[in-house]
């Protein structure tokens, strides 16, 4: 492979790579900016010593957060101009930390579920996963080492499950989702996709709203929620997952079988009923003027959306606040520190007019929970497997910490 650690390096392998990955949007000139932009950091920060901890650090942005200087399209065929807004904070933090932006990564239509064209960087027939498809499949070829995502349901955690990267959902609140084209706002969250669990602690600590410098000293305790939310899962996702297990018990990790969630399908439903009713809302005026624009699947989220009332709606988001209570509830009773499962019901399915089902990753976004996808091997056809650890609302330092200990027992 291309060393991408120079900018030519970097030209380079995404001439190789992007025009069979199609993960970034298109942009005339790019590295004629990044050379003027990389400049710019040259000059401003001339003493190695004193540059910021991501100082000329390739960054892919998902086109449903505002970049200053970029347009944003949110995989969706409606003017830029009607979408657009200020700058994402997480974006300036980026920036101010000494990151270059190396381009808008492809997003699913307004992050939902109609795709677009980028493929798996370990097979092309397969999907990246989504809604931040093209951030996932960029830092799995190597593209850049990290890119911002967003998720209302499963849309890091998947994609990262499926190209094989780690992926991060902070806990409410942590990263501010201001600046972006949201889908449903109570459950957006913007997250990120990194290499490894390093990368990740580091970003975390730049992006997060509150971060504690100082790791826990002791092992966690981990549980399974057995009942009908593992039983989501394909026979080759248990199998996998059962050998991580193994895995992880072998090393010495106290694993806990816990019942819980016992109404998931009401949980699935409720949370479909949010982003419906907040999509209908949030694109009342763009769907006005642009209807014929839209996708099939997103016309019908936002018609069905429509249906829903106020006190439907509000309803629901108490039930989205229980479950988080409920879940915080078990962790208490039984001391667990960290819940474990599969990150998808299975590797990346076959095809590109789909992005996947992410209803593992459901529970710990209505929750506002913490949760990250780490690489955990691959099926019998070389397809990345991952395995998704959750923490309690507000222990994102400690997850990723927790993370970073097992990452080793889990890549192959």
């Amino acid at each position: 492979m291309i060393d991408p650690g120079t900018l030519e390096g970097l030209e380079a392998l995404f001439a190789e790579r992007e025009p069979g990955l199609r993960a970034f949007l298109p942009e005339k000139g790019r590295f004629e900016r990044l050379r003027r932009e990389m400049d710019d950091l040259q000059a401003r920060w001339p003493d190695p010593r004193n540059r910021p901890p991501l100082f000329g650090v390739p960054v892919g942005v998902k086109d449903v957060l505002h970049v200053d200087g970029f347009k944003t399209r949110a995989g969706s065929r409606l003017p830029p101009a009607v979408l657009r807004g200020p700058e994402a904070p997480s974006v300036t933090a980026l920036k101010n930390a000494g990151a270059l932006i190396l381009g808008k990564t492809v997003a699913t239509e307004f992050a939902y579920f109609a795709p677009g064209p980028t493929r798996n960087p370990w097979n092309p027939e397969h999907t990246p996963g989504g809604s931040s498809s093209g951030s996932a499949a960029a830092v799995a070829a190597g593209l850049c080492p990290l890119a911002l995502g967003t998720q209302t349901i499963g849309s890091v955690l998947r994609p990262a499950a499926f190209c094989g990267v780690v992926g991060f959902k902070p806990s409410k609140t942590q990263i501010p989702t201001s600046g972006m084209v949201p889908l449903s706002p109570s459950l957006d969250e913007v997250g990120f996709f990194t290499r490894d669990l390093e990368m990740a602690s580091l970003v975390g600590s730049l992006l997060c709203d509150r971060w504690r410098p100082y790791p826990p000293e002791r092992r966690p305790r981990l549980a399974v929620p057995v009942g009908p939310y593992l039983s989501r899962v394909s026979k080759e996702g248990m199998i996998h997952f059962r050998s991580v297990c193994d895995r992880l018990g072998d090393a010495g990790y106290e694993i806990l079988p816990v019942h819980a969630m016992a109404d998931f399908d009401e949980v699935v439903a409720r949370h479909y009923r949010v982003v419906a009713a907040e999509a209908a809302r949030v694109h009342a005026r763009w769907f006005a003027r642009f209807e014929d624009r839209y996708d099939p699947r997103t016309a019908e989220l936002i018609r069905k959306g429509r249906e829903i009332t106020d006190a439907e709606l509000a309803r629901d988001l108490a039930g989205c606040e229980r479950l988080g209570d409920e879940i915080t509830g078990f962790m208490d009773r039984y001391r667990i520190d960290l819940w474990i499962s599969p990150s998808a019901v299975g590797a990346a399915p076959r095809g590109l007019d789909a992005t996947g089902d992410p209803v593992m990753n459901l529970p710990w976004t209505q929750g506002f929970m913490p949760a990250v996808s780490v690489p955990a091997g691959r099926n019998p056809e070389g397809l990345p497997m991952g395995l998704q650890v959750a923490a309690v609302m507000g222990d994102d330092e400690d997850l990723l910490h927790w993370a970073a200990e097992m990452e080793p027992l889990l890549r192959e």
